[in-house]
């Protein structure tokens, strides 16, 4: 059937394994983690295929971490907060951008920005970020760490200023998945945390995962 349809591109595509055994199931979930999967998708046995409709469940990774709050982006309608700027730092005392906390209610958009208001104050001094904050190509290409403000690698046009904060708040965010040193989507603010210093907040605190072959999920490298 797939040759039918495919033709010569047959080799270059791979069938989604599926199982019934909830062991197997769990054990995908676990150890493909780490070739880069978001988790493993469910539905009911005798569910067809549903174009655009979400009848299927997607099981998800889902674990917090402390990260500092360095910075924020407004909201789009300009009304309070879209979206906190988080960092993690290394083992060389470098603050990195991780990605961000946001999908916040529009009443709590607007409670933010008060809470915020104090770390506005003189945040430039001294802030990890301030070169990119300045606008110079030339600092961001030589800075020792990520830094927010890049153009986006998904929509381009997309505007991405940012307002810093001195980098003295702790939140716990719940985030899914990492890649390369960042959160792959977006996070979600559970609280702030008063109690942690940001300088405890560095990458030794996330779970390893460990990388995993492609291979032994599908039983050979795909072609590239």
């Amino acid at each position: 059937m797939l040759e039918e349809v495919l033709g010569d591109v047959v080799g270059a595509v791979l069938l989604t394994p599926v199982t019934d055994d909830a062991d197997v199931a769990q054990d995908w979930f676990t150890r493909f983690e780490g070739a880069g999967f978001d988790g493993v998708m469910a539905k009911r046995v005798d569910l067809p295929y549903e174009q655009d409709k979400r009848v299927m469940v997607k099981v998800k990774h889902e674990r917090t971490a402390d990260c500092v709050v360095a910075g924020f982006r407004w909201h789009k309608d300009g009304q309070g907060v879209g979206s906190l700027l988080l960092g993690l730092y290394d083992d060389d005392g470098v603050l990195h951008h991780v990605g961000v906390a946001s999908s916040f209610t529009a009443a709590r958009r607007k409670e933010l920005v008060g809470e915020l208001a104090p770390l506005r104050e003189n945040a430039l001094d001294g802030h990890p970020w301030r070169q990119w904050a300045d606008a110079q190509a030339e600092a961001r290409a030589q800075a020792g760490g990520r830094m927010p403000g890049a153009q986006s690698r998904w929509a381009p046009d997309k505007d991405l200023t940012w307002e810093p904060l001195r980098p003295e708040l702790v939140a716990e965010v719940r985030y899914e998945h990492l890649l390369s040193g960042r959160f792959r989507h977006g996070g979600r603010l559970v609280r702030f945390r008063p109690d942690r210093s940001p300088e405890s907040c560095t990458y030794a605190q996330l779970e390893q995962v460990a990388p995993a072959e492609l291979a032994a999920l599908f039983g050979e490298e795909p072609p590239r």
